[in-house]
């Protein structure tokens, strides 16, 4: 499985994480919240949960000359992730405010920072089987590796903009939640759609209709916060796997469920061991 060189074109952020009783509702105080500092972003979620399921993983991305960034690297870096792409500017490492509640549901916001500068040469692309990419950089870097990978390009367009009718024809894959499916139109364009449901599990479409379902697994859900990430990238390397649709999108299903039933995100991210103990 090394041998499948994956680049991930995304962000790197590092995650404040308020853990609470209960999300707080518009105008609402909470109190007594814990606050952990942690690695995150969907483009180095994505990247480090490839590389734990066993992919051969390049990140392209941006961080700041700060403090934040080293952190922000640490664990792509004892995970073997190729940071040969990522570059350092002027603007601050991206930040994501978290909030997670005694259910494992979360709130997110994202202040880019580096991540809002990133761009690609072509080049850097020529040697990916796959390439994975998200919004939470420029869509026209997006674009630019839309059209610049030479296998499978994936993108799970989150959180939810407008997407180029290019990139999602182009795509071999898109992934979505059921709410990012009803905002973001035109993905139906795309060779195939996943679409999760949280703890009712995932449906993979072909040309509008449905193909594969699968039920997710049922765990006790701590924290969700990189559960959509690590289903993105076993998705991708269950297909490139050849192991069939049905098939991958259940490997998929567990291991975000295996993700969100830990705490953290790059550290709940599973191994190809852990998941292959599961099955």
């Amino acid at each position: 499985m090394g041998d499948v060189q994956v680049t991930v074109v995304g962000s790197i952020n590092l995650d404040l994480v308020a853990t609470v009783a209960s999300l707080p509702g518009t105008g609402e105080t909470i109190g007594g919240a814990r606050l952990d500092r942690v690695p995150g972003g969907k483009g180095a979620n994505q990247a480090l949960a490839a590389a734990r399921l066993g992919a051969a993983v390049r990140l392209i991305a941006a961080v700041g000359r700060d403090a934040d960034a080293d952190l922000s690297l640490a664990l792509l870096e004892a995970g073997g992730v190729d940071l040969t792409g990522v570059r350092r500017t002027d603007e601050p490492t991206g930040l994501a405010l978290i909030t997670v509640d005694r259910d494992g549901e979360t709130t997110i916001v994202v202040v880019p920072g580096a991540n809002a500068t990133l761009a690609l040469a072509p080049d850097e692309l020529a040697s990916s089987d796959a390439v994975i990419c998200q919004l939470e950089i420029p869509i026209e870097t997006v674009t630019a590796a839309a059209d610049a990978a030479p296998g499978f390009f994936c993108l799970n367009p989150a959180p939810a903009g407008s997407v180029p009718h290019s990139v999602l024809t182009r795509a071999d894959l898109i992934v979505v939640n059921r709410h990012e499916y009803a905002a973001i139109s035109g993905l139906d364009g795309a060779r195939l759609v996943a679409v999760t449901h949280g703890a009712a599990g995932a449906e993979l479409r072909q040309g509008g209709k449905q193909i594969a379902y699968a039920e997710a697994p049922r765990v006790v859900a701590v924290d969700g916060t990189a559960a959509g990430d690590a289903f993105v990238a076993a998705l991708v390397l269950g297909l490139l796997e050849e192991r069939g649709p049905a098939q991958a999108l259940h490997r998929a299903c567990l291991v975000g469920a295996i993700t969100a039933s830990r705490h953290g995100a790059q550290s709940s991210l599973p191994t190809r061991q852990e998941v292959a103990s599961w099955d």
